[in-house]
């Protein structure tokens, strides 16, 4: 268990997914993708190993759940700046989006 003071150090926002290109340099099946938080978070970038469920064209205008305050990683030669959220099914991974569009940089609690 975790206290909800750990929780609160977690900042989740929600982004719209402004372009997505497969990673030929990740060793398993993996998009760059670019997102924008708008605001003062502006535009950060993520590689995601969402391949098998959407297409680069498909990621591209949906809003999308991420974790922003994660110290960046170097994943095949993309600075992954952000986690996009999602949930693993047989199929693939399933990306977590808003009901409805919401604001970019929206904070999600």
């Amino acid at each position: 268990m975790i206290d909800i003071k750990d929780f609160d150090k977690v900042d989740i926002r929600i982004g719209t997914v402004v372009n997505a290109v497969l990673n030929p340099k990740a060793k398993k099946p993996a998009y760059k993708i670019t997102v924008d938080f708008g605001g003062n978070i502006g535009v950060k970038t993520s590689s995601a190993q969402i391949t098998s469920l959407y297409t680069a064209e498909e990621l591209t205008g949906k809003q999308v759940v991420c974790v922003i305050n994660l110290p960046p990683r170097r994943i095949a030669d993309v600075k992954s700046e952000i986690l996009i959220l999602g949930c693993q099914t047989d199929k693939g991974v399933v990306i977590l989006q808003p009901q409805q569009t919401v604001e970019n940089g929206s904070k999600v609690f």
